[in-house]
């Protein structure tokens, strides 16, 4: 609890150090990997189509606030509800496979997402849906304010990590665990399997939902790269580089996910995707545990020399 309760100072004070723009940035995708590691880490279900609600509810947000006139709490709810029910709809049709099967079928429904956010009238098409106003929240706070945005994203991120370690730490979770080490086993014990997954599923679309409505409102547009097939690559990246399966594996990939972005956009130009990828294979064949999983190793072996 010492190292939540830093970490949350550290948050607090973090604007006054640092962009607002970029922390609010790693903050949302932050939440995005750690809804994904969710499903991956601790159920061992492999979804190649999360962007799919991270874009869903980004473009439902956006359109609530800019064409309804909504505000911006109604429309981050509004973007998270849709992706909760997109999410309900997927996995539906998914859980009735498993392994290359379950994540060939979200990749086809992702798919599909997009194709239907590029057609559909109001979304913007190429151009994505841009002119998004943040508004005022509760009708007194101006989101104009970077510094009163952060504050906003930060206590969202907050309320969507409590919610995944809440989830974790429950004897939901513990049956999550118990599917993903031996689903047969978990059945014998008379578990409902494919409810528990449809569960978590949901659970873990509407917090990715919950980012990308977010993320909508602090850059003000929502953009065909949110549903592309590519951000659901970036999120696999991100979580089995900062830790598969732990806490805070997945903030840390996005953070030096975002952070190479920024740092090598201006630089090396398309070569980001390339290096993007030499990481992803030093990742798988270097350090499997990821980031964060090599540092709880060590620290258990010292604790046992």
């Amino acid at each position: 609890m010492v190292l939540f309760a830093v970490l949350f100072v550290l948050g607090l004070a973090a604007p006054y150090f640092f962009y607002p723009t970029f922390l609010m940035k790693v903050l949302c995708f932050g939440l995005f990997a750690s809804a994904f590691n969710l499903l991956l880490g601790f159920v061992g279900l492999l979804s190649f189509g999360h962007a799919a609600f991270l874009g869903t509810a980004g473009y439902v947000c956006g359109m609530l606030i800019r064409d309804t006139g909504l505000s911006p709490e109604l429309g981050i709810l509004g973007g998270t509800l849709a992706a909760g029910v997109l999410g309900y709809i997927f996995g539906k049709l998914a859980i009735r496979r498993s392994g290359i099967y379950f994540a060939m079928i979200t990749l086809a429904l992702a798919q599909m997402v997009f194709f239907i956010v590029q057609k559909v009238p109001g979304t913007g098409g190429e151009d994505g849906l841009q002119g998004v106003p943040r508004g005022n929240l509760f009708g007194f706070i101006d989101l104009d304010n970077n510094v009163a945005m952060y504050y906003l994203v930060f206590a969202i991120f907050c309320f969507g990590f409590f919610l995944i370690y809440r989830t974790i730490h429950s004897p939901f979770g513990q049956i999550m665990k118990a599917i993903r080490e031996n689903e047969p086993r978990a059945t014998s014990l008379g578990y409902d399997v494919d409810k528990f997954k449809l569960i978590a599923f949901v659970i873990s679309a509407s917090i990715a939902g919950l980012a990308g409505a977010t993320k909508t409102l602090v850059f003000q547009l929502a953009s065909l790269t949110d549903v592309h097939w590519h951000t659901s690559g970036e999120v696999v990246l991100m979580t089995l580089l900062g830790g598969l399966g732990t806490i805070f594996g997945p903030l840390v990939g996005a953070a030096t996910i975002v952070t190479l972005q920024n740092e090598l956009a201006d630089k090396v130009g398309s070569w980001v995707t390339v290096i993007m990828g030499v990481i992803f294979v030093l990742c798988v064949l270097v350090f499997r545990r990821g980031i964060v999983g090599e540092i709880q190793a060590l620290i258990r072996r010292s604790g046992v020399n």
